[in-house]
């Protein structure tokens, strides 16, 4: 594992956390959404640790039990999955790798000449202090699969799900304020954010 160094400094704000991951797009919407409690998240260079399981709560409370007793710092970690009806939930856990190997136009392939689109996105959120178990946060929203790629923005499979009371717009056709409020890490890190205010900052 590589040596935290710099990363410890970076620290002395209590409302800063590692979180570890190496995707961008994650670190970016996530601090928009913790950014009215005043929480940072800061990008952990850490090797995240993935078993191989069906579940995200598993997978999430795993690796960050695992970053956490060896960087003896609080970190988050967080995993997401896409889940569809009609492909008996695949992608599901696996929904990172499938988006490497098909991307989205894989997925619509697969999708070809289906009509039940049905489908939903969950997060779960992992928070992990030093000497202390993992504490869940999760976040689900459900909407359908689109037939073809729309909008620029967002990341992953955001082009083509379609949340409910998202006015028929794909995650990428939003504003990401208008993601974020319905968004399953939206939901995910919100319920965080509120939960670390009451427990570990003591501000309610």
């Amino acid at each position: 594992m590589r040596k935290l160094g710099r990363e410890a400094d970076m620290l002395a704000d209590t409302h800063k956390i590692f979180f570890i991951t190496n995707n961008d797009h994650k670190v970016k919407e996530a601090n928009r959404i913790l950014s009215p409690f005043g929480i940072e998240l800061i990008k952990s260079n850490f090797i995240k640790l993935e078993i191989q399981s069906k579940s995200l709560k598993k997978i999430a409370k795993y690796a960050a039990l695992f970053a956490t007793k060896r960087m003896f710092k609080p970190v988050i970690v967080e995993d997401s999955g896409l889940f569809i009806k009609a492909l008996k939930g695949f992608p599901g856990p696996f929904s990172s790798y499938v988006y490497d190997k098909l991307g989205c136009e894989g997925i619509l392939k697969l999708m070809n000449d289906i009509n039940d689109r049905t489908a939903l996105f969950k997060c779960v959120v992992s928070f992990c202090q030093p000497n202390s178990k993992p504490i869940i946060f999760e976040g689900i929203v459900y909407g359908e699969i689109s037939f073809e790629i729309r909008g620029n923005s967002g990341f992953g499979f955001d082009p083509i799900f379609i949340p409910k009371f998202g006015n028929g717009l794909t995650f990428s056709e939003m504003p990401p304020e208008d993601k974020d409020r319905l968004s399953h890490r939206g939901k995910a890190f919100r319920k965080f954010g509120e939960w670390y205010i009451s427990n570990i900052l003591n501000l309610k």
